[in-house]
This record gives C-alpha cells, sequence and structure tokens, in this order.
C-alpha cells in the first residue's frame, strides 16, 4: 500500500507533459471550465497532452497519435487586439515519443529526427510538400496576449491540415468574431475548446498515410460571467454557444448554433458516447443573486 501510495504522488513528475489525466500536472486543468476535461472520449489510445512552453501549462490538448492530429485543444481566451506574430517556430512534443526531459515543447531540429518522434506525431515534413493544405491552429494565437502564450500555439499537436481558402477565410472570419464577441461582452474568464471530425482522409508522405485531414471543424465557448445588458442578439450566445464548419474549398460557411446541437452532431460523427459534454454542466453557473432576483437576470 505504501508503495502504491509514493508511485501516485510522484505521478505528476513521471507523467510530465503526456498525462493519464490534465488534473496531474499543477495548473494545467485552469484552461478547463471547472477544471473538468470533455467527457465522453471512449478511445483508449488517445493521448492528454498538458501543452507546456517554458516550464508553464499553456492549454490542453487531446491528441490522437495513430492520425497524428489533435482531437481538441482546450485553452482560455485572453483579451487581445487580434494581431497574429508568424515569426515563432514551430514545434513538436518530445513527451509522445519518450519520457524524459522536462516536459516542454522543443522547436524542431534543423537536422535529422528520430524516427520515434515521426511515429507518435506529424513533422514538418508532412506539410512541406502539400498545397492543398494548411497547417490551422485550434488555439490561435491571435486568441493569446503574451508572447509566451502565443508562441505555444505553433506546435503541431496544436494543428491539422485545413484547406486553404476555408483556413484563411471563413474559419479566421469566425476566429475574429469570437475574439470581438469575447473582448467586449464576456466579464470574466471565457473557456473555448476547438476540434475535428475525421472520415478517414490522409495526407500521405513515401508512399504511406501520415496525417488525417479533418472533415469538419467544430468550437464552443464558455463564458458563465457575460454581459447581461448586451444586444439581444448577443446576449442569445451566452453563457454558451457553438460552431460547425465543413474544411472544404466550397460550401465551408461557418455555422453557429446552441450547444446542444453541436454536441448531438458530435455524438453522430466522433468516436464519443452518449455521455458527450464539451463543458461541464453545460457552462450552467450558479448564480450569485438571492432566488427573489434571478428573475431579473
Amino acid at each position: 500500500m505504501t508503495i502504491l501510495f509514493l508511485l501516485g504522488c510522484f505521478l505528476p513528475l513521471l507523467s510530465a507533459t503526456v498525462v493519464l489525466d490534465f488534473n496531474h500536472i499543477e495548473r494545467c486543468k485552469d484552461s478547463l471550465y471547472m477544471g473538468t476535461p470533455p467527457r465522453g472520449f471512449t478511445d483508449n489510445n488517445l493521448k492528454r497532452i498538458c501543452q507546456r512552453y517554458s516550464d508553464r501549462p499553456r492549454y490542453v490538448t487531446l491528441y490522437d497519435p495513430q492520425k497524428r492530429i489533435p482531437v481538441y485543444s482546450a485553452y482560455t481566451f485572453k483579451k487581445t487586439e487580434g494581431d497574429r506574430r508568424v515569426d515563432y517556430p514551430w514545434m513538436f512534443e518530445p513527451q509522445l515519443a519518450e519520457t524524459d526531459g522536462n516536459g516542454n515543447m522543443q522547436p524542431f531540429p534543423t537536422g535529422y529526427l528520430h524516427m520515434k518522434f515521426e511515429d507518435s506525431q506529424a513533422v514538418l515534413d508532412d506539410y512541406s510538400d502539400v498545397v492543398l493544405y494548411e497547417r490551422g491552429h485550434l488555439n490561435p494565437d491571435q486568441h493569446q496576449s503574451t508572447p509566451h502564450d502565443r508562441a505555444a500555439t505553433y506546435t503541431l499537436t496544436n494543428v491539422v491540415p485545413q484547406i486553404r481558402e476555408f483556413n484563411i477565410g471563413p474559419w479566421r472570419q469566425y476566429e475574429e468574431r469570437i475574439r470581438l464577441r469575447l473582448n467586449n461582452f464576456c466579464r470574466g474568464v471565457a473557456y473555448i475548446v476547438t476540434g475535428v471530425t475525421t472520415r478517414g482522409n490522409m495526407i500521405r508522405r513515401n508512399n504511406q498515410d501520415r496525417v488525417a485531414i479533418p472533415e469538419d471543424v467544430w468550437s464552443a465557448y464558455c463564458c458563465p460571467d457575460y454581459d447581461r445588458n448586451s444586444p439581444s442578439d448577443v446576449r442569445i450566445r451566452f453563457p454558451t454557444y457553438g460552431v460547425l464548419a465543413k474544411n472544404a474549398k466550397d460550401e465551408n460557411n461557418v455555422h453557429e448554433m446552441p450547444l446542444m446541437e453541436l454536441e448531438n452532431f458530435l455524438k453522430s460523427n466522433l468516436d464519443v458516447d452518449q455521455n458527450l459534454q464539451i463543458f461541464y454542466d453545460n457552462c450552467i453557473s450558479p448564480s450569485p443573486l438571492p432566488l427573489y432576483l434571478q428573475h431579473t437576470i
């Protein structure tokens, strides 16, 4: 019993960045509403990554090492002016291939990268000769404010192949629309989860299937503390709302929808059970007002 207890105590240190549970790393769960990840994902091969940069957890990712893309990234939104930075180096996650090191994501080396890293995740060569697709962020840098938080989004464990016209068109416009909405009307912390669905299409390299190509891109935010005096067309989109779009050149409009509608779609298009829930208790926060005043909200 004593040995098991000690192993449990040291598990956070041994697990480093790739963890059995997001709560194993101090502050990692801060990226999740009520410290709770989306529930209902049933694939035991998925890896939980506490995305750590410069010795600090930045956000979390559920990663599929077989498809070599994230299933979702979850992060807290930071108010920004929306400018984008593109001079950060692209990084990879050493802990997907080995358990030593300090748990930080690392820039890709200029020389040879051992095959064991290519086996566990996407590498730059997977995207180098692809014309149709760009590296599309799930946690975008323009939703982060500090240089370190922005730099941490430039890891291939946070990106998926997105059709160029979709990435620079409807999806970028959506990210900007949400940035402005949360900047202006979210009074507290906003939590965002962004993910994908797939249908089996892959980017191939050296005659091998390498990186899954998303069929759909989806996202949802949770902001329990919002401006209740906001315009009605804005207020109906709080405390939580979702979006869904096709990762395609045409017919790729981003459709906003209530969270439950998005979850119903995902139950039919993701490897999840019927208990799927993106945010704990659907982002319903107890009202601080006494009961007799709650009708005024």
